[in-house]
């Protein structure tokens, strides 16, 4: 439910922006916003979802993001209301990923982590669907009888508070764990010298840092791809924001497949060899920019979201095996969000400058499939690279052995 508000909210903001004559570049603002919280915080949200039940916090962290979206509809700037939704699902994160890494047995974390990347799609899948069915909405009569100066897209943002208020009452029938960690301080100088240690720690953890450095790339790709879509559809296929928002479901279907499959047919220690699929949607997405019919759309973009679910659930799992080996559950995660995090915001970040220079859609699509095709032929490479030696020593035992 929770993530079902965040993905509807984002097109509803949108939606919001482009009511108040807002240019374009504006949009991936709306995202480096609400991700903003996401890096400032990362050294104390760990320690927090580590301190009390995850249940609790988190059921607190919904009520926030209830906070942020009434500030919406009481008027506050769309960027300054997300920033305090981004606040609530920053310290939500930790929580919800700790929590499964607490529940479950290490053989088990890439079915567990392909459960919750495919529930999670789906409610984004239907919180894009949502988004979009509720920005083509006319004002509710009710609403307008009972708020006179009610903001156009007050029906929207109604609806999207009953969703946070939902998800804040289902998060009591989460399960204390049991799971209890030794008291942290809470000097902030000595929070950041440990996350800054964290970090070091998992970066240089052979199968940690290449987990963290694809799950790193596909999150910023995955973000600046989230509102590339949305502006392709609209100038290469003419379609309006609601049905550019349900070509954007097309993805999220591909990710729930490719998740799907990969959390019933890849173990843990297999799941490096789906670095591949990284290096294939890298190529995809150039191929999708030049698409100017529906019909071929449809199956690429489905194409480019079964890659990255089928990527990013084994990767995932692999880097929560080792941040829980290596630290505890919540600092792990909140290392992983900070990095994944810092991703999004620089290369929105460069998204929305290419936009306000003038770049084509087309043009920032190609460079964005090149760059994500090259980066993960290195890291597969590398990965190679490394396991060559242990595969010759194998095979060498083994024909010794045989003797």
């Amino acid at each position: 439910m929770s993530a079902l508000a965040d993905n509807a909210l984002l097109i509803v903001a949108v939606a919001l922006l482009q009511e108040q004559g807002r240019p374009g570049w504006w949009a991936p603002l709306l995202k480096i916003s609400f991700m903003l919280a996401y890096v400032a915080l990362a050294p104390f949200v760990g320690v927090l979802a580590d301190a009390v039940p995850k249940g609790r916090w988190m059921m607190a962290m919904n009520a926030l993001k209830v906070l942020g979206l009434a500030s919406l509809l009481a008027g506050l700037n769309p960027l300054l209301a997300m920033l305090v939704v981004g606040v609530g699902a920053a310290a939500y994160a930790p929580a919800k990923y700790g929590l499964v890494t607490e529940l479950v047995a290490p053989g088990q974390l890439v079915a567990a982590n392909s459960w919750i990347e495919v529930t999670t799609v789906l409610a984004a899948l239907g919180g894009t669907v949502l988004g979009g069915l509720l920005v083509s909405l006319p004002p509710a009569a009710w609403l307008a009888a009972l708020w006179a100066g009610a903001p156009p897209l007050a029906t929207a943002l109604a609806g999207l508070l009953l969703c946070y208020a939902a998800a804040a009452l289902l998060n009591l029938a989460i399960p204390d764990s049991g799971a209890r960690y030794r008291r942290a301080s809470t000097s902030p100088r000595l929070l950041v010298r440990q996350f800054r240690r964290a970090n070091r720690r998992l970066w240089r953890d052979a199968d940690g840092g290449l987990s963290l450095a694809v799950t790193t790339l596909f999150w910023g790709a995955a973000a600046v791809l989230q509102f590339a879509v949305l502006r392709w559809a609209g100038e290469a296929l003419g379609l309006r924001l609601a049905q550019g928002a349900y070509l954007q479901a097309a993805v999220a279907l591909g990710v729930v497949a490719g998740a799907a499959v990969a959390g019933r047919c890849v173990a843990l220690h297999q799941a490096k060899r789906l670095l591949v699929a990284g290096v294939l949607l890298g190529l995809l997405v150039p191929l999708a920019a030049w698409v100017q019919n529906l019909a071929w759309a449809v199956p690429l973009l489905l194409a480019v979201g079964a890659l990255g679910g089928a990527l990013v659930v084994p990767m995932n799992a692999l880097l929560q095996h080792r941040g829980h080996a290596l630290m505890s559950a919540g600092r792990s995660i909140a290392v992983q969000g900070f990095n994944e995090n810092l991703s999004v915001l620089a290369m929105l970040s460069a998204y929305a400058a290419m936009l306000w220079a003038g770049w084509s859609v087309r043009q920032l699509m190609v460079l964005l499939g090149a760059f994500v095709a090259a980066v993960m032929a290195l890291l597969t490479w590398q990965a190679w690279r490394r396991a060559a030696p242990a595969l010759a020593c194998a095979v060498a035992a083994s024909g010794s052995h045989d003797r």
